[in-house]
């Protein structure tokens, strides 16, 4: 989605009652990160919003992005935040030969997830260790994607099918529109 460069448009100060609604529509939509939401959006600190191509809206605290959003869509978390917080967002995990087309900033396909060194929710690792969220994901999750070997995420998105759905027919789109390391709006300078 953010292939090429970007440039902010207009830059803009949120109203306190809309942050406070995209305060509560965060934690709704990311339940574990409703007792960090003080730190990440502190109620007294101000909230901007800048205008992105393509009809996206970019949400920054002092310089650093937070959120974006396409029209209106679910909030969805920026590479340096889901960074800050690993642990809070729902993840899976590619196997090593779809690394190169996530940094390409393609679509990612179910045989990514389903392959050996892909992960879903509620697997099992072969030590007996569960791995990820405890259950399946519906379509329409926004999920940070991590590469096999790689500790931190490499790009998040929103699920086009469900996992359960990805398990069993093991190919099409999985995850699309997708923020992923390197693109426009990882590199967008916010000075």
């Amino acid at each position: 989605m953010f292939k090429k460069d970007l440039t902010a448009g207009q830059r803009s100060k949120l109203k306190s009652s809309v942050q406070r609604n995209i305060r509560t529509k965060i934690a709704d939509t990311y339940p574990a990160l409703a007792p960090h939401i003080d730190s990440i959006v502190p109620k007294k600190e101000q909230l901007d919003v800048m205008k992105l191509p393509d009809r996206t809206s970019l949400y920054a605290l002092n310089g650093k992005p937070l959120f974006w959003q396409h029209m209106d869509d679910a909030l969805v978390p920026h590479l340096k935040l889901v960074h800050a917080y690993p642990d809070l967002f729902p993840r899976l995990r590619v196997d090593r030969g779809a690394i190169r087309f996530v940094l390409g900033g393609a679509a990612l396909m179910a045989p990514g997830f389903t392959s050996a060194g892909g992960r879903l929710p509620a697997e099992e690792k072969k030590d007996g260790e569960r791995w990820g969220a405890q259950s399946e994901m519906e379509k329409g999750t926004v999920v940070a994607v991590e590469a096999e070997g790689k500790d931190t995420a490499c790009a998040v998105g929103t699920l086009v099918m469900g996992t359960k759905e990805i398990k069993e027919k093991k190919k099409g789109v999985a995850i699309d529109g997708i923020h992923f390391l390197g693109d426009g709006l990882w590199r967008m300078s916010l000075d």
